[in-house]
């Protein structure tokens, strides 16, 4: 794990260095950023002596490996987003209904240990996943939460819109995110792709979110002002 952490990090270090020295790529490789509650919330954690063993819910994310590893903790990256739109997952349901094979899904995927990691880094992946997936992948985070484990999640607010872009956030301080605009393969042909783009396909209000984690022992909500409510729950 060591060694593949120091292989992207050394990617991400040339790409820094590159667009030092070329302004234009500088300003080509520029991503909006936001000030994160919840993270800020975590980094306490985060700072702790002791190592973690983080899951980081998207695409792989040199500036979240260098983060993590620098602080002595473990990270795994697992994009259950893009999973999701894989065609071979679609099945007709009892009425007749397309819909994603929830059971095939975490057969291919979330495949760890019970109680493996200390932090979930589950970002705004609820709101963006197929309905079918939603409470089984939950579920899957309770058991692969130790005691006591955390995991962070976005969820919009009801005046986003459902054209509110998808983001890969990036950890660039204890409280800051860089945000990454993210869409689908094009030769994916999944509910979540079917538009050429990453849809919201709901808005939770704080009922839902509650009832979505009710098997976790507490729950903290911060506002922010993007139209997006952070949610730090604990196992």
């Amino acid at each position: 794990m060591v060694s593949v952490a120091h292989s992207f990090m050394k990617l991400f270090r040339g790409s820094s260095e590159e667009a030092t020295q070329n302004p234009a790529a500088a300003k080509a490789v520029r991503r909006p950023s936001r000030r994160s509650s919840g993270l800020a919330e975590l980094s306490k954690l985060l700072e702790s002596s002791d190592p973690l063993c983080v899951l980081d819910l998207g695409s792989t994310s040199p500036a979240n490996i260098r983060y993590f590893t620098e602080h002595g903790h473990k990270i795994y990256s697992d994009d259950l987003l893009i999973a999701s739109t894989d065609p071979d997952l679609l099945i007709k349901d009892e009425q007749g209904n397309t819909v994603v094979d929830s059971k095939k899904f975490l057969a291919e995927n979330l495949v760890f240990p019970n109680s493996q990691f200390d932090l979930v880094l589950c970002w705004n992946l609820p709101d963006y996943l197929d309905e079918s997936l939603v409470k089984p992948v939950v579920g899957r985070f309770w058991s692969l939460l130790k005691p006591g484990g955390m995991l962070l999640a976005f969820f919009h607010t009801r005046e986003a819109g459902p054209d509110a872009p998808c983001y890969r956030y990036h950890i660039v301080g204890t409280d800051t995110l860089e945000m990454q605009h993210i869409e689908p393969r094009r030769d994916r042909k999944g509910p979540a792709g079917a538009a050429g783009r990453f849809r919201l396909q709901r808005v939770f209000n704080n009922r839902h979110i509650e009832n979505l984690f009710r098997d976790f022992s507490s729950i903290k909500f911060f506002l922010a002002r993007d139209n997006v409510r952070e949610v730090l729950v604990v196992r």
